[in-house]
């Protein structure tokens, strides 16, 4: 097997009019979804080239992954443009990408004008229509190789220009057999889709579905702001599998959603994207006991997850919850911060260092920006004996006694909030640009996972957020504002950061904004 296209090909063969995947009101069967996503391909051969990126503006649903799956047999990759960046972040895209051409629906096609004014703007629809031409298709593939991009997932860079994540087909493919098979995800699963296709989770949610035979529920986005009826449609469509972020399953559980209805068909929970809070695990363990429970690391860069550790029902993780240990065929280990030595599983070991990924997992690097592709995908500084690229997460860890990965946070100011990477620079450097702001440092308090800005200006809170919201998404609007006289330097001259958690955890000195 060389392409996830491959993936639609078998299960066409052996379960040609299985339902593959249920949207709100909609279904299509296997033998359905090759067919649309053949004729899509058909009417793009003559727009798109080899490996071209495809901009996709629409929601999460199954005409949009018709329009995955068309795109990939066209011989492009695709990339989805979130509808809820702004203007301004969506121009950064499409000046990375280079693109030309964007695939929207009837629903978003006057935003798309507005918004993507210089591309060539296709509606699915019209591409839905018409025969297809197999003997070009089958061309096609003929000149692709594994190594070619499916797709270019953005993450936010320091620089303030968003970085697009390029995975390949023999990343896809090598990881998502060990990931089925690791946790038995098979044809009998039904797979709840939680995240946005612009969200590397739901590459575990799409592709174990369609390499395993089994069906792809996607969740609206509307019922994660109404945990009763979330729980109704959870319910509803039988599922087994959730392979969710963190934020999703705590949103459940802070509302008291299993006091209304437990999902009891649920037998696997996959969570990642930040530090599971205990209490909230405990909700669900208690609920579902005989359920499986899996914590999941890894950055955009290494197509989805490195490490795993599947949860002990008889330890109580009183002090943290284990990454885990490598999936198979990827290397996963700690490099010194200083000295680039190898830190080795030892018992009781308390050493700190990088957590590094080597192997077929490695994403191709970042679209158009090779100076940063080249600073973060690096030879192994252990191995000079022949070409081993590995990624440098910029996490840190230790092993614990048992030689499980522990996550201990960011050594740089980039964290993870609500599921998705963010450079605290790059919130800084936007509230840096409002009119009477002087001065802005943005932290991450992990003890309750919130965003706090600290500025100094004669501005208010609604001001900023107002800016914020024509630059950067949602998820990168702190949640707290504090208003400064001025900062408080360390010894270094530098902003004392320690001293601004502490005036979080104690209120010191400082007029607080909430954003909600």
């Amino acid at each position: 097997m060389k392409f996830v296209t491959d993936y639609l090909e078998l299960n066409c063969e052996k379960y040609a009019k299985k339902i593959a995947v249920i949207e709100e009101g909609e279904k299509i069967t296997y033998q359905d979804l090759l067919k649309t996503s053949k004729v899509i391909a058909t009417n793009l051969i003559s727009q798109i080239s080899i490996n071209e990126p495809i901009m996709v503006y629409m929601d999460k649903g199954i005409k949009t992954l018709e329009t995955f799956f068309g795109i990939l047999y066209a011989g492009g990759c695709y990339s989805l443009v979130n509808l809820e960046f702004p203007k301004s972040r969506i121009n950064q895209i499409i000046n990375v990408l280079e693109s030309k051409i964007v695939i929207t629906n009837e629903e978003n096609y006057q935003q798309c004008k507005e918004i993507f004014e210089d591309c060539t703007i296709l509606l699915v629809d019209d591409l839905l229509v018409g025969k297809i031409d197999n003997e070009t298709l089958n061309a096609i593939k003929e000149q692709k190789i594994d190594l070619d991009p499916v797709y270019i997932n953005f993450t936010s860079g320091s620089t303030g220009v968003p970085k697009g994540v390029v995975v390949g087909h023999r990343s896809i493919i090598d990881f998502i057999n060990v990931f089925t098979n690791e946790f038995n995800i098979n044809e009998k699963d039904i797979i709840a889709n939680q995240a946005p296709f612009d969200f590397d989770v739901s590459v575990k949610d799409i592709y174990s579905t369609f390499f395993v035979g089994a069906t792809l529920v996607i969740v609206p986005k509307k019922y994660f702001s109404m945990p009763t009826n979330l729980l109704d449609y959870i319910v509803a469509n039988n599922i087994t599998t959730m392979i969710w972020a963190v934020s999703a399953l705590c949103l459940i559980t802070t509302f008291h959603g299993l006091e209304y209805k437990v999902p009891k068909t649920v037998n696997k929970i996959i969570f990642s994207g930040e530090v599971m809070p205990l209490k909230h695990l405990k909700m669900w363990m208690d609920k579902l006991p005989d359920a499986t429970f899996v914590n999941v690391y890894g950055p955009t860069e290494i197509t989805c997850n490195c490490t795993y550790h599947i949860i002990d029902r008889q330890k109580t993780y009183d002090e943290y919850i284990p990454i885990g240990k490598p999936f198979k065929n990827e290397r996963v280990f700690l490099l010194n911060v200083e000295t680039n030595e190898l830190i080795s599983p030892r018992v009781g070991g308390t050493t700190i260092g990088e957590i590094c990924v080597s192997g077929s997992c490695l994403a191709l690097g970042y679209y158009n920006f090779p100076s940063q592709t080249a600073t973060s995908f690096i030879q192994n500084p252990l191995n000079n004996k022949y070409h081993e690229l590995i990624y440098r997460t910029g996490d840190l860890g230790k092993y614990d006694e048992d030689g499980n990965l522990v996550f201990l946070g960011r050594k740089d100011f980039q964290i993870k909030y609500m599921g998705h990477r963010i450079e605290l620079e790059e919130i800084d450097r936007e509230i840096s640009k409002i009119k009477n702001i002087k001065r802005t440092v943005t932290i991450f308090y992990e003890k309750k996972s919130r965003l706090y800005n600290f500025y100094i200006g004669d501005v208010t809170k609604e001001d900023i957020i107002n800016e914020l919201k024509l630059k950067v998404p949602p998820y990168m609007i702190p949640t707290n504002f504090v208003k400064l006289e001025e900062f408080k330097l360390n010894k270094n001259g530098k902003i004392d950061r320690k001293y601004l958690l502490e005036m979080i955890e104690g209120g010191k000195n400082a007029r607080t904004y909430s954003k909600v």
